[in-house]
């Protein structure tokens, strides 16, 4: 008897801490969670005790997270938001995330955030400062594996590397063959594994987005190979339209496509 109240107590607990908070700090989040009528960021102080200073997160669990996941599928990465707007019935998560360089005691705390649709599937992420998105190439949360150097990173920006929704091998630009010929006459020798990650903006259909993304990643990895780059030690990611690395508000379309333009772009991670 005794342990079937202290399991109710415990399940009311759990209701609370779900259903407990103040609601979306962001306001007017649109249907599709693809954009906020004004993005509001919660004070780095104001997280909840047991999130205190921030956490230091798995920087591969990190790169996993994408548009589509639930809210259980969120919070098995990267764990449960840091801040009291609450859990299940908001549409907007927030974290206080600590990212520590390789070799050094210096670290770089940085806010993240997850915008919700109203299926309360995560739709579109955002970093504060936006500098913080490149930190999961270059940093380590706990210093205990090697990180990328900067140096070998590579960006391409695809509006330059494709014609305009565009994403097969053919499709590359004389533009972009000049850049992946420099890259590939790079790479043709060692033994160091490259990592192809294509990403598009959050205009457009979500899976059309990240069939975009797989094939413009898979058309790089392709022409490297047809260059003379093994393709053994090649592998190819779609990314959709997750870790955008600009921010934009609505307005026209023309306008919102030429912002969104750095988020339309294909990363190449050399591994040593």
């Amino acid at each position: 008897m005794k342990h079937t109240k202290k399991m109710q107590v415990f399940a009311l607990a759990l209701l609370a801490l779900g259903m407990g908070g103040c609601g979306n700090v962001s306001r007017n989040v649109a249907n599709d969670g693809h954009a906020a009528g004004e993005l509001v960021w919660p004070a780095p102080e104001a997280t909840t005790p047991m999130h205190k200073g921030g956490t230091f997160p798995n920087s591969a669990d990190l790169r996993q997270v994408h548009a589509g996941l639930n809210k259980q599928q969120l919070s098995a990465l990267i764990g449960y938001p840091h801040f009291s707007e609450g859990v299940w019935g908001v549409r907007e998560w927030n974290y206080l995330f600590n990212f520590r360089k390789a070799d050094t005691s210096e670290v770089t705390v940085c806010q993240y955030k997850v915008l919700f649709d109203e299926n309360k599937l995560a739709r579109s992420f955002y970093w504060k400062p936006e500098s913080c998105a490149a930190l999961l190439e270059h940093t380590s949360p706990v210093a205990a594996a090697p990180t990328v150097p900067a140096q070998q990173k590579r960006v391409l920006s695809a509006d330059a590397a494709f014609a305009f929704d565009k994403g097969s091998v053919a499709d590359i630009s004389p533009v972009g063959r000049d850049e992946l010929d420099k890259l590939a006459s790079q790479l043709r020798d060692g033994d160091a594994r490259i990592h192809i990650a294509g990403y598009t903006d959050r205009l457009g259909a979500i899976a059309h987005n990240q069939s975009l993304s797989q094939q413009r990643a898979d058309a790089v990895r392709d022409y490297l190979a047809s260059r003379g780059v093994s393709a053994n030690r090649m592998t190819s990611e779609g990314r959709g339209e997750a870790f955008p690395v600009k921010e934009c508000p609505n307005g026209s379309r023309a306008q919102l496509i030429a912002c969104l333009a750095p988020n339309r772009r294909v990363e190449i991670t050399v591994r040593e």
